[in-house]
C-alpha cells in the first residue's frame, strides 16, 4: 500500500479540491477529472453530500483516487474511511488528529503554515505535509525558504493556488503537487458543463515540474 498521497498518482501535479452539493453530481465530475487527467479527486467535508459522494465515486469510477479533505477530528476520520476515503487530507492537525489518521491505515497530509509545524510533523516521522493557506501563509518564497533547512518535508500547497500561480510552486523540489479548484469554476458546476470541467482539468493535468516527480528524500511517509 503506497505511504504516501504523493505515490497514489505519481507524476500527477494537481490535486482537484472539490465541494459537492449535490451527491448526483459526483460521478459524472470525477469521471469528467479523470478523463482530463487528474485521478485524485479530494471532496471536502463541508458539505451533508460529502460522504455519498465518495461512495458513489468509489463505486462507480474505479479509475479515481478518492479522498476525503476538511478532516479535522478522529470522527471525520472513520466517516471518511467508512466511506471508502484513499487518502485524508486536514488543514490542520492535533496529537489526537494524527494519531486517528495514523491508525486509519490510508495516505494522510495533515495541513501546517509553520516552520514549527513542519519539524513537530517530522519528529513524528511524517514528511508529506499540505501547505494551508498557501498563499496567505507566504506561497512560493516561504516554501523556498523552508526547502533548505528542512530538505525531508514535501508539501502540497492549497488554498489560494490559481493557474497562474501552479506552476511557481510546482517549480519547487519540494512541492509534490497543489490543491487547487480553478477547473471546477462555479458557472461550469453550476450547469453541469463537464465537458469545460475535463477541459479545465485536461489543461491543469499538463502543469509540470520537478517537485511533481520526486523531490529531496522522496515520499517517505502520509
Amino acid at each position: 500500500m503506497p505511504t504516501s498521497v504523493f505515490d497514489l498518482a505519481p507524476g500527477t501535479p494537481v490535486v482537484p479540491v472539490v465541494v459537492i452539493e449535490d451527491a448526483a453530481d459526483a460521478v459524472p465530475l470525477a469521471r469528467a477529472l479523470v478523463a482530463g487527467g487528474l485521478p485524485l479527486v479530494e471532496v471536502t467535508l463541508r458539505t451533508p453530500a460529502a460522504l455519498d459522494a465518495v461512495r458513489a465515486i468509489g463505486a462507480e469510477v474505479p479509475e479515481a483516487v478518492v479522498g476525503v479533505g476538511t478532516v479535522v477530528s478522529a470522527a471525520g476520520v472513520a466517516d471518511a474511511v467508512g466511506a471508502g476515503a484513499r487518502f485524508l487530507v486536514s488543514p490542520g492537525w492535533t496529537g489526537r488528529l494524527l494519531g486517528a489518521m495514523r491508525e486509519s491505515g490510508v495516505p494522510f497530509l495533515p495541513g501546517v503554515s509553520t516552520a514549527s509545524e513542519v519539524v513537530a510533523l517530522l519528529e513524528q516521522g511524517v514528511e508529506s505535509m499540505k501547505f494551508f493557506p498557501a498563499e496567505a501563509a507566504g506561497g512560493v518564497p516561504y516554501l523556498t525558504s523552508l526547502a533548505g533547512p528542512l530538505p525531508r518535508a514535501r508539501f502540497c500547497p492549497t488554498g489560494g493556488v490559481s493557474r497562474a500561480s501552479a506552476p511557481g510552486y510546482l517549480s519547487l523540489p519540494n512541492v509534490g503537487c497543489v490543491g487547487g479548484t480553478w477547473m471546477l469554476p462555479p458557472d461550469a458546476l453550476a450547469a453541469r458543463d463537464w465537458a469545460r470541467v475535463e477541459a479545465l482539468a485536461r489543461e491543469a493535468a499538463g502543469l509540470r515540474g520537478p517537485g511533481s516527480h520526486g523531490g529531496p528524500g522522496g515520499p517517505v511517509s502520509g
